[in-house]
Order: structure tokens, then C-alpha cells, then sequence
């Protein structure tokens, strides 16, 4: 990942340290026995590794907390100073960016949207200078330091290199996203899938804490699908894991751009459901809120596309779960606005093809607004701080 000098690095440079300050970002107030049972580490590694992150800032003992009982003294839980740093998330999708700033507890404390008119990388990465420039505004009048920035596109991401592979809705190929947003704002800039960097953010702060193996996926413009095996996000070798979008469910099925035919994403997509309700119906809805009307309406044309959708994505989470079984699966994504209208069908192909115990993988709904998605993308920007000495 390509950036700009570091003002201030984070103060435990062994994946040790940065287990122990994740475990407190994820699970505190916690006291160090507590640390140390989470994170499997001895108490001795744990207080080594506390100590310069108080030193620093980073944890506090937490005051407000009552001292908890143990076999010697009372021990003092410590927790993470959201306020010692911020962080920038930004979500690009392909008419709006969406910015987001946040503590170091990712809690967002301020949102900003902007319009898009121009996919082009140059212009898009000027409207993500400007509203970066924004926020960095709003942080100096807080007096806290912004240490790093964070971007989440759609598509084929090579989070280590920093470069946008291949971006279907925004029509990018090889774009060296990061390098150039760091020059632009001077900022450590961290750049991920769009769905990853939702995952994160789940994992540390919302419906898979404390799991071990999960998955998210989301439906809308696209399928997508973020995956936590053994504790840690997967990418996989060349950054594509989880595309579930482009899992064949339908080999007559019509085609993909992917080139492939019958994939979850050419059934359950939204422009595919479009375009199937205009062929059905012959109605020329113009945009998803039409469709989800007209279908809530009885129309047979638009309700057997969305029922047809809710296939696919039952069957596409039933292959998740056959080959990972993982403990849960959250679906989200801005398609859920019209999930009274396929979760049936999710639900019955995902029973029909879950093979076994995989079955009784907790499937639930988390409807999340695209601020969630940015603040993904401030949660990257953030691991890449606490891990930065491990990645070099």
C-alpha cells in the first residue's frame, strides 16, 4: 500500500500488541486477565503490551468502571480512547461518494455526502480530495490528528498494492487508487472492497463480534460477499474471495458481465431484476423503487422476478455455507428495501441446498445505510494503523 509519511505511529509494533489493543477495541472495558483469556496470551504479555499503549493514549484505565475482584487486588479494566485519534471512511459508489469521520472506536461523528456526475478516476478522485478536505476542516477544529483514510469501491481490490483490479460499475481497470489519493491528501490511505470493508467493520464493532467464522452478504447494484474465517477477513490470493455474485445458480440463466451466464448477480442484481420485469411486463420501470412498487402492487410479472432473485441469493449463501459453515450469515446492502418480497424464497432455497449441519447457520437481516459502508472504510483505515509495522 502506497502512502505518505506517517505524523504518528501507532506504539506496539508485534502482532501480539495489536491483538491485545483489538481484542479492548472490540470487547472493552476489559481487565488484563479478561485481555489475556480473550486473546490467548499470558497475563506477563498482555501488561507488557498495555503499558506503552496507556503511555500513549491509546488506553485508559477505565475510571468510570467499577475495579473487578481477583485473586490478588482489585483490577482496573482499560478501554480505547476513541477521542486520542479520527480517522476518514469513504464509500464511491457510481453516482455519489459518501464520507464519514470517526474516532478511533470507528463511531462516526460526522457524515457528508456528494454527488458524482463523472466516474473518470481523476475527477472522481478530486470530489474524494474535496470532501476528505471537508472533513480534515471539521477534525482541525476539534484538535484531534486524522491518521489515516480509508476507501471502499466495488469490485477486484488488491488492498496491498492499493489498486482498483477491475471496477464493473464504475468502468476502472489497474487504477493506482491509493498512491494517488495519498499525494492528493497527504494522508496514509488504505483502499479495499467495498464489501470487505463492511465486513471489518462488522467484525470489530457490529453482528459477528466475538465469532470466529462469519460472512456478510449484501444485495443491490451488486452481490456481494465478505468473508471471516478463523478470526480473519479473507482476501484471498489474488484479493477475489467471496464473489458469490459470480456463482452460477442457472446455467441457461442469462448472462453475466462477467461472461459467464446464470450467476447470482445476473439474477438477483438489481438491473437484472429491471430488465426482467420490463421483459415480463412490458412496464419501463424506471429505477428499483418502481419495481418494488409495482410488485408490492400483485403485478405477476414483477413478483416472479424478485421471487426468482431471492432463489439465487439462497442458493449463492447456501454455497457459503456448505463450504465454510460459517456461524452466521448477514445479509444486507441497500437491496433489502424489498426484502418482504424474496425473504421466503432465500430462506427455502437456502434450506433445500444447505447440505447437513450447515443448515443451522444463523442467517439474519442487517439493513445498513451507505454512512455504515464509509465507516467500513474507516474501520480498514484504522487496522492499517494498528498493523502498520507488520505490513511493511
Amino acid at each position: 500500500m502506497s502512502s505518505t509519511r506517517r505524523a504518528e505511529t501507532f506504539p506496539a509494533n508485534t502482532p501480539a500488541a495489536s491483538q491485545i489493543f483489538t481484542t479492548v477495541l472490540s470487547h472493552g472495558p476489559l481487565t488484563r486477565l479478561e485481555v489475556a483469556r480473550r486473546a490467548g496470551l499470558s497475563p506477563a504479555a498482555v501488561t507488557k503490551a498495555v503499558r506503552p499503549l496507556i503511555e500513549a493514549g491509546y488506553l485508559v484505565e477505565d475510571a468510570d468502571e467499577p475495579a473487578r475482584p481477583t485473586l490478588g487486588r482489585p483490577a482496573n479494566p482499560v478501554r480505547v480512547d476513541g477521542g486520542r485519534a479520527l480517522f476518514i471512511g469513504v464509500k464511491v459508489t457510481g453516482d455519489e461518494i459518501i464520507g464519514v469521520l470517526t474516532d478511533l472506536c470507528c463511531r462516526i461523528r460526522l457524515a457528508r455526502h456528494a454527488p458524482l456526475p463523472d466516474r473518470e478516476p481523476k475527477q472522481v478522485l478530486a470530489s474524494v480530495a474535496e470532501l476528505t478536505g471537508e472533513l480534515l476542516a471539521e477534525a482541525a477544529d476539534l484538535g484531534v490528528p486524522v491518521l489515516g483514510l480509508g476507501i471502499a469501491v466495488s469490485g477486484d481490490v488488491d488492498r496491498g498494492a492499493g489498486v482498483v483490479r477491475y471496477s464493473p460499475f464504475l468502468e476502472w481497470r489497474d487504477v493506482p487508487l491509493a498512491e494517488l489519493a495519498a499525494a492528493t491528501t497527504g494522508l496514509p490511505v488504505t483502499v479495499d472492497n467495498d464489501v470487505r470493508a463492511l465486513t471489518v467493520a462488522e467484525q470489530w464493532f457490529g453482528a459477528g463480534v466475538g465469532l470466529s467464522d462469519f460472512a456478510v452478504v449484501t444485495v443491490g447494484a451488486g452481490i456481494g460477499c465478505g468473508l471471516v474465517v478463523h478470526g480473519r477477513v479473507v482476501a484471498g490470493a489474488q484479493g477475489v474471495a467471496g464473489e458469490i455474485g459470480h456463482v452460477t445458480v442457472d446455467p441457461a440463466g442469462p448472462p453475466c458481465h462477467c461472461g459467464n451466464r446464470g450467476c447470482v448477480e445476473a439474477i438477483a442484481g438489481d438491473a437484472a431484476i429491471l430488465r426482467r420485469i420490463r421483459e415480463a411486463t412490458g412496464v419501463e420501470v424506471a429505477d428499483t423503487a418502481a419495481a418494488v412498487e409495482l410488485a408490492r402492487q400483485g403485478d405477476t410479472g414483477a413478483r416472479e422476478a424478485y421471487a426468482r432473485a431471492g432463489e439465487a441469493i439462497g442458493r449463492g449463501i447456501a454455497t457459503v455455507a456448505n463450504l465454510l459453515g460459517p456461524e452466521r450469515v448477514v445479509i444486507s446492502g441497500e437491496g433489502l428495501a424489498a426484502y418482504d418480497l424474496f425473504a421466503e424464497q432465500i430462506r427455502d432455497a437456502f434450506t433445500a441446498a444447505a447440505f447437513g449441519s450447515a443448515a443451522q447457520c444463523d442467517v439474519q437481516t442487517r439493513p445498513l445505510p451507505f454512512e455504515e459502508w464509509a465507516r467500513g472504510a474507516a474501520a480498514t483505515a484504522i487496522q492499517s494503523f494498528i498493523r502498520a509495522d507488520q505490513q511493511r
